[in-house]
């Protein structure tokens, strides 16, 4: 029956220094919420998951569907203060299939595209979030045991470079490394919450 289908939701708190708490469908990774409290983000999830999934659906992308709007916490976790310190559960040490990460790694690309399309159009928030997102990616490149890019004196430059050497981080340690669905999660809910914030609508 429609509206009794229980969905997984992920609270992550302790972002921005404690302002911001996130949820993170587990169905659906990259599919998150941001709000001042846990229970705000997790009450935006069935709002989220729908805009979500149009998005990938308007990107050529299968959209799954999900019956009912039954969303809720499964696991929290606090975020850390640093770059890369972001919280882990417990289904991001599964292996995510083949299948799932070549997927995964499309929308992490659809998200970056959507990231500097918001860029473009708002110059003046533009080097603060692409300041802040290539921190994420570097600190993610370390985790895999990457090299960092050369660092650029321009934001968004660092930031386009820092994604190309996450992404051949990611390919050098293919779905069975540790740690790569929780990065890939992250890499996509990161940029279009930018995105989101660069445009001053919802994320």
């Amino acid at each position: 029956m429609a509206g009794t289908m229980p969905h997984a939701i992920f609270i992550e708190t302790g972002l921005d220094e404690g302002a911001t708490a996130a949820a993170y469908a587990a169905e659906l990774p990259g599919c998150a919420t941001f709000a001042p409290d846990p229970d705000q983000a997790a009450a935006a999830m069935p709002r989220r998951v729908g805009r979500f999934t149009a998005w990938l659906a308007e990107q050529g992308e299968a959209a799954p569907t999900f019956v009912g709007d039954n969303w809720y916490e499964v696991e929290r976790g606090g975020a850390g203060r640093g770059a890369g310190e972001r919280a882990s559960f417990t289904l991001d040490e599964l292996p995510p299939s083949e299948e799932e990460w070549e997927r995964w790694r499309r929308w992490m690309e659809l998200a970056r595209e959507e990231l500097a399309a918001a860029l473009d159009a708002a110059p003046a928030m533009a080097g603060q979030v692409a300041a802040e997102i290539a921190a994420q990616d570097e600190a993610f490149v370390a985790e895999l045991g990457g090299s960092a890019a050369d660092v650029a004196a321009d934001a968004i430059d660092r930031c386009y470079a820092a994604r190309d050497v996450l992404t051949d981080a990611l390919e050098q340690a293919g779905p069975a490394r540790d740690g790569v669905r929780r990065i890939l999660r992250l890499a996509i809910a990161d940029d279009l919450h930018g995105a989101a914030r660069l445009r001053g609508d919802e994320a």
